[in-house]
């Protein structure tokens, strides 16, 4: 990432680095450690943004209040079992995925 590179120029290329992916095709990143989870009333580009920017005060904020860590093994139980649809997006090495199923969407 560009050091010139504005907080709205990073969110919009991060925007386009984001998509769905079913939980079976994370399987190898899980098992790696690699599967950060992301609460739903988080803004999950925010997030991205905030790891990629190496914000360590916001990210020990995220997770004292459980909004981001590691996927628990029963949840990543629940998630295999109905193949979730999750929202995903790479900050290399990380994947931080966002369960949305419960919201609506526009």
């Amino acid at each position: 990432m560009s050091s010139a590179e504005s907080p709205e120029e990073l969110k919009a290329k991060l925007n386009l680095e984001t998509s769905r992916i079913n939980w079976h095709e994370l399987q190898t990143y899980y098992a790696r450690g690699q599967v950060v989870r992301v609460a739903p009333e988080l803004d999950l580009l925010n997030v991205a943004a905030q790891l990629s920017a190496d914000n360590k005060a916001q990210f020990e904020h995220w997770l004292s209040a459980g909004q981001v860590g590691e996927v628990s093994p029963d949840l990543a139980r629940a998630w295999y079992d109905r193949n979730a649809e999750l929202w995903a997006v790479v900050i290399a090495p990380w994947v931080l995925v966002q369960d949305r199923s419960g919201e609506k969407l526009h």
